[in-house]
């Protein structure tokens, strides 16, 4: 990570480790509230995962003590005003909307969250495939108490993991909740002490950099396929999938390692 001293706008840093990228939400002063220019390194920074063929998986962390209390409103609330987004047009978008114009997430990305995960925080690791919780957080997603709507997908995805009345519980009371009630509510997989939460996280996305990347994408998208638009849809990519996943230098690797009872070294070909 850069030692240069974070700007009072806030920024995303980012460190290759082998193909792991991890992405760090820094600005700690402000409990890493985020502004626009944020916002857009962020879009950025996924985007960089996706497009390098060296990189495999995506860790998303904050500096400091917490993870991020949400947006920065101040400096957000004249985009709103105007209904514009701070990320440009042809990026990822880190909330994986799929909305018009916005590129959607391939690879896996693991976020570990700590202290404050409010909002945005709630919407990001939602949004993403694996959550792991120190156990010192506190969630809420508390747009009412603002006079306006969560629009990042909590109203989708707290609903679709933990059922209208649960997600409404939360998204109407504007209640602050731990990370027993995240882990309950199926928001989070993993809870573990405070601090090491990243390392757990690293962990796991090491375990996932080590399995065959087009296959570990081509899961990916299955999965959130039959989420999004059911079970039909997700079987009927088996047989193409499956028929260019097995003529891959993948595959081939994967059957030489289990004859020759040895590590496979996948190349993502």
């Amino acid at each position: 990570m850069t030692e240069t001293t974070t700007p009072p706008e806030g920024r995303i840093v980012c460190e290759q480790r082998g193909h792991v990228f991890l992405i760090g939400i820094d600005r700690p002063a402000k409990r890493n509230g985020f502004t626009p220019t944020m916002q857009r390194q962020l879009a950025e920074a996924y985007t960089w995962l996706d497009d390098r063929p060296e990189l495999r998986v995506g860790v998303l962390h904050a500096i400091g003590a917490h993870f991020t209390a949400g947006l920065d409103l101040p400096s957000f609330a004249p985009l709103m005003q105007r209904g514009e987004k701070a990320i440009p047009v042809g990026l990822v978008d880190p909330v994986d909307l799929g909305m018009p114009q916005y590129r959607r997430r391939a690879k896996p990305m693991v976020v570990a969250v700590q202290g404050i995960t409010y909002t945005l925080g709630i919407e990001l690791m939602l949004a993403a495939d694996i959550v792991v919780a120190a156990d010192d957080c506190r969630f809420s997603q508390l747009e009412v108490q603002r006079g306006i709507m969560a629009t990042g997908g909590a109203t989708l995805r707290m609903a679709e993991r933990a059922g209208s009345g649960n997600a409404l519980l939360h998204l109407l009371t504007a209640d602050v909740f731990d990370a027993a009630e995240a882990l309950r509510l199926n928001f989070v997989q993993k809870v573990v002490p405070a601090g090491s939460q990243l390392d757990e996280a690293l962990r796991i996305a090491g375990a996932i950099a080590a399995q065959a990347p087009l296959a570990v994408v081509a899961t990916r998208l299955n999965v959130r396929k039959t989420v999004e638009e059911g079970v039909a849809a997700a079987v009927g990519d088996f047989i193409d999938v499956q028929r260019q996943l097995a003529n891959s230098e993948d595959a081939a690797e994967g059957v030489r390692s289990f004859v020759e009872r040895r590590a496979a070294r996948f190349s993502g070909r």
